[in-house]
């Protein structure tokens, strides 16, 4: 391992993550490493010969939960790494089979990407290069040969957005953008830039909930063959003036009862004939087969 300083502070408690800037973007040149955004729970993994936490992003332990993972971090001394903790389904991360998991207590399916190092052995990284802590972290896997449900996270160098392009077509989540100069920092920078992959669909109104002046949500089905099948509730991106709109429209079409070839129980639905369609901006479709993370974008007869 490279000779590092000794500095003399005992290891750290949970430290506060540094979090990502949103942008639409992904920025260029050789000063950014680019990798893929995981959707699961960001977990900050801590090492003390043999004990280990592994807390949330709010600071919440919860090493029952994760103990294969730490267990499976085999290392003589102490380190603090930040990574996220997933379940991979269909060959990609999958947030909605990760809660399912974590509900059952099944620990079998997780996997833990570690992306960052803040602690090894006294030494205090975050001062550190970006770079230089991934290096670092990249050396503490080989050493200790370690291996799934533990992983380290690649990355690549430049070319950003043709990255978060050829993300977007494998339906990732997104790309981190990481400066390789930059240290370790608990807040919010533009050190971290976050580019998220955004799908689009158009979705035909089942149902809608009332609010005393429009809509404050719609239920939205997708037609698979013969069949009307749920697709679940939309209830962000209108003005008040926008949701009086749809309110208008809706009401012409109302019926009393659900179309869906499988009804389901919304006791708050008013339904209606599925003559109107949504179009839709949303993040993924969970394992379920619901729109996750939906946003109105508007409303067409077609």
């Amino acid at each position: 391992m490279t000779k590092r300083t000794k500095a003399h502070s005992a290891m750290p408690g949970f430290v506060k993550p540094q979090l990502a800037t949103l942008k639409s973007k992904a920025p260029s040149g050789d000063r950014w490493l680019h990798e893929i955004k995981y959707d699961g729970y960001r977990i900050q993994l801590h090492v003390d010969h043999g004990e280990a936490k592994a807390f949330t992003r709010t600071g919440l332990n919860w090493i029952k939960r994760f103990c294969v993972i730490a267990g499976a971090f085999d290392i003589p001394g102490q380190a603090i790494i930040d990574g996220e903790v997933v379940v991979v389904h269909e060959g990609r991360t999958n947030f909605s089979e990760l809660q399912a998991d974590l509900a059952r207590g099944d620990q079998d399916r997780l996997l833990y990407y570690a992306f960052d190092l803040l602690w090894l052995d006294g030494t205090d990284l975050r001062k550190m290069p970006q770079v230089e802590r991934k290096r670092i972290l990249k050396e503490l896997f080989d050493t200790h040969g370690l291996e799934a449900p533990v992983l380290y996270s690649e990355h690549l160098v430049g070319e950003g957005q043709q990255f978060f392009e050829h993300a977007a077509k494998l339906k990732y989540e997104g790309i981190i953008s990481k400066r390789a100069d930059a240290p370790y920092r608990s807040e919010r920078t533009e050190a971290w830039l976050k580019v998220k992959s955004v799908h689009k669909g158009k979705f035909p109104v089942v149902g809608f909930i009332k609010d005393p002046t429009g809509v404050a949500a719609l239920y939205l089905g997708k037609q698979e063959g013969k069949e009307l099948v749920y697709m679940g509730k939309v209830g962000t991106g209108w003005s008040r003036t926008v949701s009086s709109q749809i309110r208008k429209q809706l009401d012409t079409v109302i019926t009393p009862k659900s179309t869906l070839t499988q009804p389901i129980k919304k006791p708050k639905a008013t339904w209606v004939e599925p003559k109107f369609f949504a179009d839709v901006e949303y993040r993924d479709i969970t394992s379920e087969g619901l729109l996750r993370a939906s946003s109105f974008k508007g409303l067409s007869s077609k």
